[in-house]
């Protein structure tokens, strides 16, 4: 199935979660923790073969991944594996978790940047770039850095749907774009 049809299928269930998840006390994290579970456990290569195997009914994929996770998951989570299953739509836990964590991130206002750079950037600078990326857009940041040697110099920025490419190495194939 095509990415764009994974979420089209997933969005539904996600959405689901979520609103239930409203609903409850500390419902938000507690299944945005227990979605990641199910989504690493179903992304994983050995339980991806296991939920392939036609030989296991809904019921049988369904008690593999609880029965994994049992002392991770609530009741109305298990029920929620349990109808996953019913509707064979087990595969699409990792994109259902994605979902529900933008759900999540809208709702709180929150907006997950990572920055890229050529070199290690001081806590300082993070409060700095963090505080001007939370003027600009309206959301609480939640700031992750990485080093790639390769930029040369300057940053990348990226959220959801948005990369600024302020890097050396970005501005040299700009370049050479330019000129080609």
């Amino acid at each position: 199935m095509a990415e764009a049809e994974l979420t089209t299928v997933a969005r539904p269930y996600a959405r689901a979660a979520f609103s239930f998840a409203m609903d409850q006390q500390d419902g938000l994290s507690g299944w945005s923790r227990m979605l990641a579970l199910l989504g690493a456990a179903a992304a994983t290569d050995v339980l991806e073969a296991a939920l392939d195997n036609p030989q296991l009914s809904h019921e049988q994929e369904a008690a593999v991944l609880i029965d994994l996770l049992s002392d991770e998951l609530n009741e109305p989570c298990k029920n929620f594996v349990r109808i996953l299953a019913e509707n064979g739509r087990l595969p699409l836990l990792p994109e259902i978790s994605e979902l529900y964590e933008n759900l999540k991130a809208q709702y709180e206002k929150t907006v997950d940047v990572e920055v890229t750079s050529a070199f290690e950037v001081d806590e300082a600078d993070k409060d700095k770039l963090a505080e001007a990326l939370a003027k600009r857009l309206q959301k609480q940041i939640d700031l992750s850095t990485q080093v790639d040697q390769n930029l040369l110099g300057g940053v990348i920025i990226r959220t959801d749907d948005t990369v600024i490419d302020h890097s050396v190495r970005g501005k040299l194939e700009k370049l050479a774009h330019a000129l080609s």
